[in-house]
């Protein structure tokens, strides 16, 4: 079984792509959980507590959501 790796083994790098990717997840996550709270439930495709609940399963929620969950009405 492979140990834990530490904050400090990763390369700044590295260090630095996780952080870019983890501030655009939130990002996303924000801007799609904001959208889905003030959209009338008719302008949204099934129901909005499924696709709140969907918006924590990363990266897929809150692309799927902006992508394929609102009407354009």
């Amino acid at each position: 079984m492979q140990e834990k790796r530490k904050w400090s083994d990763f390369s700044p790098v590295q260090q630095r792509a996780i952080a870019i990717s983890a501030g655009v997840e939130l990002v996303l996550t924000t801007v799609a959980l904001l959208d889905l709270v003030r959209r009338p439930a008719g302008q949204v495709r099934g129901p909005k507590a499924l696709w709140a609940l969907g918006m924590f399963v990363q990266p897929v929620g809150p692309i799927g959501y902006l992508a394929f969950g609102r009407t354009g009405a």
